[in-house]
């Protein structure tokens, strides 16, 4: 994700401190990750200097000043680039589950235990990611589905790699 674009796209509400932003973001985007307040400013001072975001006013308070933040015209074209841009799908081609398994195999080891340890994990990962959408706003719900489509890929994965696990070992030990 990237923090500066998602700060800028809240500020296209109107100017907010540094402290208002954090919490914005850590409500709509940060459940599981909320930012530190050190990443805030260093990167509003990066967008500051990129002429994306003004300051639009300095409060003095009981300690230091508060800067207002206002996203510029610049800033708001920024936004709108980043959103019409499609992420890249990212095609997984390097896995650190196959290097396991292979690896495990190379070395003599249990590569069907180590599926089913995975398998385990996962499965335990879904049963919380399910019960929190259970509990979850629309955003929740969202993000867990989300997350629940790309474990249950890797469920088929694990499957169809214990399915095959006898000919990946001649493949990979034969070479």
């Amino acid at each position: 994700m990237s923090i500066g674009h998602t700060l800028l796209g809240l500020l296209e509400s109107g100017p907010r401190h540094g402290y208002d932003l954090k919490r914005a973001f850590d409500e709509k985007f940060g459940h599981d990750k909320p930012l530190h307040y050190g990443q805030v400013y260093s990167t509003m001072s990066r967008l500051l200097k990129n002429g994306l975001v003004e300051v639009d006013g300095v409060e003095a308070g009981g300690g230091p000043e508060r800067k207002r933040y206002a996203i510029t015209e610049a800033g708001i074209t920024d936004v709108q680039t980043w959103l019409a841009t499609p992420e890249k799908p990212e095609p997984y081609l390097s896995s650190t589950l196959y290097t396991k398994v292979v690896l495990a195999l190379l070395t003599g080891r249990d590569a069907g235990d180590l599926l089913d340890t995975q398998r385990a994990e996962h499965l335990r990962m879904m049963r919380m990611l399910t019960e929190r959408k259970r509990k979850g706003d629309l955003a929740d719900q969202l993000i867990c589905d989300h997350a629940l489509f790309h474990l249950e890929a890797d469920l088929r994965w694990l499957e169809l790699t214990a399915a095959r696990l006898d000919k990946l070992a001649k493949a990979v030990t034969s070479a």
